[in-house]
């Protein structure tokens, strides 16, 4: 089955329900704090210069949750970095007047895009035996990370790659303090993993965008919140309206 028709599937099997039990970065129950301040979407470009932070399920306003995600699966660590990268990423603002405060990732004309792939690998390694050593044949698939993020401006299942770092991540999760933001959350197995992540700000190459009408269908029954409310509005066009919600 391909990724795609996998992907509608796992959408199509109810799994909307979670939308009420999970998220990141704050909890549902803080209705009278203030959504944070609106920024203007990102152009929709296959490179993308994003702020990134980080979370764990550890963390007090996630442990209701526990390993779950937004869509009823499992939150998952990426894996480790494949190597630095090959290239080196210059940001530049297309223009003084753009609103949006896209950034453009150009690269030098020796720059060599690093090689990656989804598909699994085939390694070999020496192995101690009591016999002495021998070489056996290892078989692993990279894991795609979890990732939260504003359901508008990377719906869920949107699948992007750290171009620091060659590693990949889905768009699973969402949050208060993501709504109307042009940050992206990466989800990280412990505490000191998150720490050392930090905050800062990441070059990523889109390699699927997930579907926007999925993510609109699974939002519209909870707009009681208003950060889903935010993200409702701004995947119908009204962006105007998403701003001025508070």
């Amino acid at each position: 089955m391909h990724n795609r028709d996998y992907f509608s599937l796992f959408f199509l099997a109810g799994l909307a329900l979670f939308l009420s039990a999970c998220e990141t970065t704050t909890t549902r129950t803080r209705v009278t704090t203030a959504l944070p301040k609106y920024e203007p979407p990102l152009t929709k470009r296959d490179f993308q210069n994003v702020r990134t932070t980080a979370y764990t399920h550890t963390e007090s306003d996630h442990l209701a949750y526990g390993r779950h995600n937004a869509l009823g699966g499992q939150l998952h660590a990426a894996s480790g970095a494949i190597r630095r990268a090959e290239y080196a990423p210059r940001a530049e603002q297309v223009t003084s007047a753009d609103s949006s405060d896209f950034r453009r990732i150009s690269y030098s004309p020796s720059s060599i895009l690093q090689p990656f792939s989804l598909e699994s690998r085939t390694t070999t390694k020496l192995v101690k035996t009591k016999h002495g050593t021998k070489r056996v044949t290892v078989t692993k698939k990279p894991q795609i990370g979890s990732a939260a993020a504003d359901w508008s401006r990377w719906p869920a299942g949107t699948i992007f790659r750290l171009l620091s770092t060659g590693q990949v991540y889905r768009v699973e999760d969402y949050g208060w303090a993501l709504a109307g933001r042009n940050t992206i959350d990466l989800y990280m197995p412990s505490r000191s993993s998150m720490n050392s992540w930090g905050a800062h700000d990441e070059g990523i190459q889109i390699l699927r965008w997930g579907d926007p009408n999925q993510s609109l269908r699974l939002l519209q029954a909870h707009q009681g919140y208003r950060h889903i409310r935010r993200m409702v509005l701004e995947l119908q066009g009204s962006d105007a309206e998403a701003a001025a919600l508070q």
